[in-house]
């Protein structure tokens, strides 16, 4: 080969690597951070840009889109001892791609992270029901939580979602167990308070047949007493008549007892004669 002709390829290698050391494009959604010889030096944006080959290096490569961090299932503990399965999902966007870098390690495990231990201390905080029931105040309080130290990593937390908030296999069956206890309990208690109801309006209504009866009684003696009056007034020493009263009531009675279905025999008094010749000729 050509002394010139390999000199000539030398070069164009040479030169296509120093284009392509030197030439940087920057995509959109992008932004690189570039250290020279160990230390920060710039950050560029979208677009072309050259660097010193050899010198500059590109150290970091920083998506400036919405990031879309899950964060992992955990169990968490609520102020009442249950456990309940808690997860959730953040939106977080890089601001200061230098702080994102630098500030931190891993600035999305560290966002995630940070989520878990503050979404661990706001649940914990809570009752079981509360907890349940207040998604959108455990998502306020969670992003205003992470804001600041977010901040201090570059980072803005755009929006914290709560994707599952539910209680624990083992916790669930112990609530159903506890709900149908107190199902049944409420079941036995309203069964007792309406026997109980029963027997106080049994009771009441006992109380006041037996005022209802005494009343009668107490009328038909009163009834009695004043029917008595008034025909020992009318009689006065005259005991015919009421001798023929009672002798009227007396043969009526024995006739009832005669007429009844297992009666056989009729007895009649022995001194039935007398009695009713002393009623009808007595003098």
């Amino acid at each position: 080969m050509d002394a010139t002709l390999f000199t000539l390829i030398i070069l164009v290698v040479v030169f296509v690597l120093f284009i392509f050391k030197t030439v940087k494009r920057v995509s959109q959604g992008e932004e690189w951070i570039i250290e020279r010889l160990g230390k920060y030096n710039r950050t560029l944006g979208p677009g072309l840009w050259l660097i010193i080959p050899f010198v500059d290096v590109v150290a970091y490569r920083v998506t400036t889109k919405d990031i879309i961090l899950d964060v992992e299932k955990q169990e968490v503990i609520t102020r009442d001892n249950a456990v309940i399965e808690v997860n959730a999902i953040s939106y977080i966007k890089v601001t200061d791609p230098v702080k994102a870098v630098y500030g931190v390690q891993n600035f999305a495990d560290a966002i995630r992270y940070l989520i878990m231990t503050t979404l661990r201390s706001i649940v914990g905080e809570m009752e079981l029901n509360e907890a349940l029931a207040s998604r959108e105040r455990i998502k306020t309080r969670l992003r205003d939580s992470i804001s600041d130290e977010a901040v201090d990593w570059g980072l803005n937390v755009k929006s914290v979602e709560i994707q599952d908030i539910r209680p624990t296999p083992s916790m669930q069956k112990s609530m159903e167990l506890q709900a149908a206890a107190q199902r049944e309990r409420s079941a036995a208690v309203t069964k007792a308070e309406g026997e109980k109801q029963a027997a106080i309006l049994e009771a009441e209504a006992r109380l006041e047949a037996a005022k209802l009866d005494a009343s009668a009684v107490a009328q038909l003696a009163q009834g009695q007493a004043e029917a008595l009056t008034l025909v020992s007034n009318a009689m006065g020493e005259n005991q015919v008549p009421m001798t023929f009263i009672l002798g009227e009531k007396y043969i009526k009675a024995l006739q009832e007892i005669a007429i009844q279905p297992n009666s056989k025999l009729m007895l009649l008094p022995a001194d039935l004669q007398s009695t009713l010749n002393q009623m009808f000729n007595k003098k």
